[in-house]
C-alpha cells in the first residue's frame, strides 16, 4: 500500500467552537461520487488499498483503488450497453462486498440512479421499491432474481445474479468483465440525481429519499468528527451495519474510500459479538460505526480490553447511548463513543467527539460544523434553550435530501418554511448539546433500523386468518424496540400458538426478516379514528397496560 496522502478532510483538530466559525462549504458545480471516489485515488494513488473483502467462507481477498475503479468501469459500461441510459435506476441488492461498492460506482460514474437494497427483503418489499422507482436494473443473488415478480416490473429489462446464470437472471461475470475497464465518468452536476433510498413511513408505504451527488461531500463532517477527524494514517472502517442503508453506505464505505481510508467488508447474517471481536483484531480495524444493539450484544459478551483490538474511534446512533454503555466502552476500547444523529432525509447533523468536548451521557452530542440545527416550534420559530420542540435542520444544506420520490405532497410536509422537520422531539441546553425527547409519528426503531409500521400491516393483512392489524414499537432493552402485532383475526379463525408462528413467518417470506412482529397479540378490536385510520397511540397505551 502506498504511502502517500491526499487529505481531503473538511474538518481539522481544533477546539469546537473555533471550527464551527471556521467552517465553510465549498460544493462545485460539477460532481460526480464515482468519480470523485475510485476514478480519484485510481489516478493519484492508484496501489492503495480500497476494499478488504471477506467472504463467509473466511475467503479474503484486498481490492486496490485501481482495481475497484477498473471494476466499476467494467459494469458503467456495461450497464450502457444494455440500454441503461442516464437517469435509469439500477437497484443494488447485495450485502457488504466489492461488487457492491463497484455496482454504485459505476452506475453513478454512468449518471444513473442507484437504489440501496437490504438484502433481507423479499417478494413483497423487493418489487415496491423497485416498481416505485421504476428501476431498469437489478444487481442481486438468484433468491432475490427469483424473489421479484417480472410481470410487475414492466421497466425492469436487466437482471443481473453474483451467484451466475440462471432462468431468472445472467451472471455477473457475464455481464460486466467482457466490458472495456476504462470509462469517461458522465459530468453529473453537484445538484443532480444520485441515490433514492427507501425510508420508513407511518402513513402509507415507504418513501423514496432522492438524494444528489453533493450528498457525499455533505455527508464528510459528519462522519470526521464522530470518527475522530477521519483520515489519520492507519486509520481502516468496518461496520456491522449493511451498506443497503444510510447508516452503512454513507457514514462508513462511500466517505471511507473518499478519503482513501480501506474498509472492511464483511456483515454477520446474524451479528455475533466474539465474530466482531475477531474481525476487529485480525484486520487491524481503527474506526467503526457500530450501532446501539450491536454495543449492547458486545458489552454482554466481553467486560475487559480484546487483544489485538486497537480502535481509534468509536461511533454510533439511532438510539441513546446511557452512562453504562460509555464506560463499558472506555473500559474495553479505551474511549468512549462518539454518538451522533441524523435520519435518511438528512444525515449526520448532530455528533459528540470527544477529542475536542466533554460528552454528556445520554446527550446527541452538538451540531456539526457546517449545519444548522435548531429546535423550533410548530409554526418555525427557534425555541431557547431547555424548551422542548421539533428537531430541524435549515436549508440550503449539502446533506439535505431534493424530495421524496414523485411525492411531491409528501416533500412539503416535511418543511416549515426553510425548516425541514425530522420527526423528532428534543430539547437543547445551554452549551448546545442536544437531548431526544421522542419521535413524532409511529416509526419503530428496532436494532438500528428505522421501520414504518405500515408496510407490515398491509403484509399481514395479506394472510387468509387476519381481519385487521395494527402495528407498534414497545420498548426493549436490547433492541431500542420490538415490533408488536395486534391483530383482529378474520371469521373463522382462532388465535392460536400455531397461527402466531404462521403470521410472524408470513412477514419474514414476503416482507423482511428484520420486520417480522417478535410478539402477536390477538384482540377483538382495534382503536380507529372515525375516518378509519388505526390509532397507534391508544394501541401502545394498551401495550403498556398489558405489559404491567
Amino acid at each position: 500500500m502506498s504511502s502517500s496522502t491526499h487529505n481531503r478532510a473538511l474538518l481539522q483538530p481544533q477546539p469546537y467552537r473555533d471550527m464551527v466559525r471556521s467552517f465553510q462549504w465549498n460544493i462545485p458545480e460539477f460532481f460526480n461520487i464515482g468519480e470523485a471516489v475510485s476514478g480519484y485515488w485510481a489516478k493519484h494513488d492508484p496501489d492503495r488499498l480500497a476494499i478488504i473483502d471477506e467472504r463467509e467462507d473466511g475467503s479474503v481477498r484486498e481490492w486496490s483503488f485501481l482495481a475497484l475503479d477498473r471494476l466499476a468501469n467494467r459494469f458503467a459500461n456495461a450497464l450502457v450497453a444494455s440500454g441503461a441510459r442516464v437517469g435509469d435506476r439500477v437497484g443494488i441488492h447485495l450485502p457488504q462486498r466489492v461488487e457492491t461498492a463497484a455496482a454504485h460506482l459505476g452506475a453513478l460514474k454512468a449518471g444513473m440512479i442507484t437504489i440501496p437494497l437490504f438484502e433481507l427483503f423479499a417478494h413483497d418489499a423487493l418489487t415496491y421499491r423497485l416498481r416505485t422507482a421504476d428501476a431498469r436494473v437489478l444487481i442481486t443473488s438468484e433468491t432475490g432474481a427469483a424473489a421479484v415478480n417480472r410481470d410487475k416490473l414492466p421497466t425492469l429489462s436487466t437482471v443481473v445474479s453474483i451467484d451466475g446464470p440462471s432462468d431468472h437472471a445472467v451472471s455477473w461475470n457475464d455481464f460486466v468483465y467482457p466490458a472495456k475497464d476504462q470509462f469517461r465518468a458522465h459530468a453529473t452536476r453537484a445538484e443532480d440525481r444520485a441515490l433514492i433510498i427507501f425510508t420508513s413511513g407511518t402513513e402509507g408505504p415507504p418513501k423514496g429519499a432522492v438524494h444528489a451527488h453533493r450528498v457525499l461531500l455533505g455527508h464528510l463532517p459528519g462522519v470526521e468528527m464522530p470518527q475522530n477527524f477521519l483520515p489519520q494514517p492507519g486509520d481502516r472502517l468496518w461496520t456491522p451495519a449493511d451498506w443497503s442503508w444510510i447508516g452503512g453506505l454513507l457514514d462508513v464505505l462511500l466517505p471511507g474510500l473518499y478519503h482513501g481510508v480501506p474498509v472492511v467488508a464483511r456483515r454477520f447474517t446474524k451479528f455475533d459479538p466474539d465474530q466482531a471481536f475477531d474481525l476487529l483484531a485480525r484486520h487491524h480495524v481503527r474506526n467503526t460505526f457500530l450501532p446501539p444493539t450491536a454495543l449492547k450484544i458486545m458489552a454482554k459478551a466481553i467486560d475487559r480490553p480484546v487483544p489485538g483490538v486497537n480502535l481509534r474511534s468509536v461511533g454510533s446512533g439511532g438510539e441513546r447511548l446511557g452512562a453504562p454503555l460509555q464506560e463499558w466502552s472506555q473500559a474495553v476500547f479505551g474511549r468512549p463513543v462518539n454518538e451522533f444523529y441524523g435520519q435518511t432525509e438528512v444525515n449526520l447533523v448532530i455528533s459528540n467527539c470527544h477529542e475536542i468536548m466533554d460528552i454528556k451521557p445520554g446527550f446527541m452530542g452538538r451540531s456539526v460544523p457546517g449545519h444548522y440545527v435548531a429546535i423550533v416550534d410548530d409554526e418555525g420559530v427557534v425555541m431557547p434553550a431547555g424548551e422542548v420542540g421539533n428537531i430541524a435542520v435549515r436549508r440550503p444544506d449539502p446533506v439535505l435530501f431534493l424530495e421524496y420520490y414523485r411525492q411531491p405532497d409528501k416533500t412539503a410536509e416535511k418543511f416549515i418554511g426553510d425548516w425541514c422537520i425530522l420527526g423528532d422531539r428534543g430539547h437543547r441546553d445551554r452549551e448546545g448539546y442536544f437531548w431526544f425527547e421522542g419521535r413524532n409519528d409511529d416509526v419503530i426503531s428496532s436494532a438500528g433500523y428505522r421501520i414504518g409500521p405500515s408496510e407490515i400491516e398491509e403484509c399481514l393483512q395479506t394472510h387468509a386468518a387476519v381481519h385487521l392489524s395494527g402495528v407498534i414499537g414497545r420498548e426493549d432493552s436490547d433492541r431500542g424496540e420490538i415490533i408488536v402485532a395486534y391483530v383482529v383475526l378474520a371469521q373463522g379463525h382462532k388465535g392460536t400458538d400455531a397461527l402466531r408462528r404462521a403470521l410472524q413467518d408470513h412477514v419474514r417470506a414476503n416482507l423482511a426478516a428484520h420486520e417480522y412482529p417478535r410478539e402477536v397479540v390477538f384482540i377483538d378490536v382495534l382503536p380507529m379514528t372515525v375516518t378509519g385510520k388505526i390509532q397507534r397511540s391508544v394501541l401502545r397505551q394498551v401495550d403498556q397496560r398489558r405489559a404491567r
